[in-house]
């Protein structure tokens, strides 16, 4: 079975594909009782394992369990889907949260919210025949019927990410005078790339990558921070879950980053992909197909959402895009209308290029798959990257492409990408600046535009991990 998460987390050198690279640092607890002498292990049909000592008796013994939080800890890499129990990741822990509530008493019980990602929605509709809008709304109801208090979009979180992407951009652009490191700015909103980043090339790189929150980050601050206050609860009665595209975003929701100290909870307590809630449904004996539409909810309660929306510029979320056309606007007072990408060596490598009287004035790319990656970064040591801006995606054609999502049998793999693709292209897409509720949420909950609230709450920081030196990484 092959690792589900992306093709970045798997490696840690350019020929390593599946070697860790070091020891976990996860410790292993030795019960030592004196005078125990030797035993031996005994293993049980269902996989059980036992201590046989010396006098006959037997003792169960437990399994070794490494979290995600252990796995972010060390400079190696998840390898393999088999050898790492993910805990507290799961559509089971979901179920858990839902039974307890069902016992508890009212003052006991936590409010639980779902945020779908739209590349989520457009896997789902393409498996059961589905518009992406009656595929929000059945969704809707199917978790409402298990129990969610809410179900929203991430769609709308994706707003102020791509604002802020924006703003960043070009506060850079203008900066890169006095600095070296302000450009190329690279996106930030792939856990898989940022990861890899972090372990593999560290400070090289991190100072290039944007510190706006993924959509998923920024809607874990919306439900644990705005909405909470709405609710007049605390963060920590919120059992906020995401549905997602990719397990890299299971990573990024275990980050000590994205976890409130004062509150003790994460902004994203579980992320459960594509897959795992086809795989709920199946348990449930439902199909999506056969449910009764229901209203779709809003996170800002004055604005009724009657279907979902979305942001152009191609399934990873549209951040070269948006970027590239408010810079050349915001910059250098051109409008652009269309963007025209130039594929380079392959489909996964584009750039698109702002000219004007034969002068390059902006120079982006998109580099999405590992083999890309790793020439952009390569270029980038040497101080020959030319571009302004890269939009990196770790998994090949983006996150509708994401390992995370459903598969089918029966349809080869490139036309199912080829129809979610074009089922995502189908809901209505809104400029970030324009939709509902964000000025007003900016004016509100931020307290403006820049403002050190946003700053906190909308931007994030990464951090370099030191390498240990082990016997795994010695070459023989």
């Amino acid at each position: 079975m092959a690792s589900p998460f992306s093709g970045a987390l798997q490696l840690t050198d350019l020929d390593d594909f599946i070697g860790p690279s070091q020891d976990c640092i996860k410790p292993m607890k030795v019960d030592k009782r004196l005078g125990s002498g030797v035993a031996k292990i005994h293993i049980e049909d269902d996989g059980s394992y036992f201590q046989v000592s010396q006098d006959g008796g037997t003792r169960k013994l437990e399994k070794a369990k490494i979290s995600l939080d252990d796995c972010l800890a060390c400079s190696g890499c998840v390898t393999s889907a088999e050898t790492v129990l993910i805990t507290q990741q799961s559509h089971e822990e979901l179920r858990k949260i839902l039974d307890a509530n069902k016992t508890a008493v009212p003052d006991q019980q936590r409010l639980v919210v779902i945020s779908v990602s739209p590349q989520s929605s457009a896997s789902l509709a393409a498996r059961f025949q589905l518009t992406p809008t009656d595929t929000a709304k059945r969704l809707t109801a199917f978790f409402k019927k298990l129990g969610v208090h809410y179900v929203f979009d991430t769609a709308f979180s994706r707003n102020f990410s791509l604002l802020e992407s924006q703003r960043e951009f070009v506060r850079r652009f203008r900066e890169q005078a006095d600095s070296k490191q302000a450009l190329p700015v690279l996106t930030s909103v792939c856990p898989g790339w940022i990861c890899y980043a972090e372990k593999t090339h560290g400070n090289a790189i991190i100072p290039y990558i944007s510190t706006a929150r993924s959509p998923q980050q920024v809607m874990g601050s919306l439900v644990k921070d705005f909405f909470a206050q709405q609710q007049h609860v605390t963060p920590d009665k919120i059992y906020h879950v995401t549905v997602m595209p990719c397990y890299d975003k299971k990573l990024e929701a275990s980050r000590p980053d994205f976890f409130s100290q004062e509150h003790q909870t994460r902004d994203v307590d579980c992320v459960v992909t594509t897959g795992e809630v086809f795989k709920l449904l199946e348990e449930e004996g439902v199909s999506l197909s056969e449910l009764e539409p229901a209203p779709l909810d809003s996170v800002y309660s004055s604005i009724s959402a009657q279907e979902p929306t979305s942001h152009r510029g191609g399934g990873s979320g549209g951040y070269l895009e948006h970027v590239f056309r408010h810079a050349a606007r915001e910059l250098f007072g051109i409008h652009v209308d269309e963007v025209t990408y130039r594929p380079l060596r392959n489909k996964d490598f584009q750039e698109v290029t702002l000219e004007s009287e034969g002068r390059v004035l902006l120079h982006f790319a998109a580099a999405y798959g590992f083999r890309n990656i790793q020439n952009l970064v390569q270029k980038l040591k040497r101080g020959r990257c030319p571009y302004h801006y890269v939009e990196v995606m770790a998994c090949p054609a983006g996150c509708l492409n994401g390992g995370g999502q459903l598969k089918a049998p029966e349809m080869p793999g490139k036309e199912l990408l080829q129809h979610v693709e074009r089922l995502y292209s189908m809901v209505r897409t809104e400029e970030p600046e324009g939709v509902p509720g964000v000025q007003e949420l900016y004016g509100q909950w931020l307290h403006g535009e820049g403002s050190e609230r946003a700053g906190c709450l909308l931007h994030t920081s990464y951090h370099a991990v030191e390498k240990a030196s082990s016997g795994f990484s010695i070459r023989w």
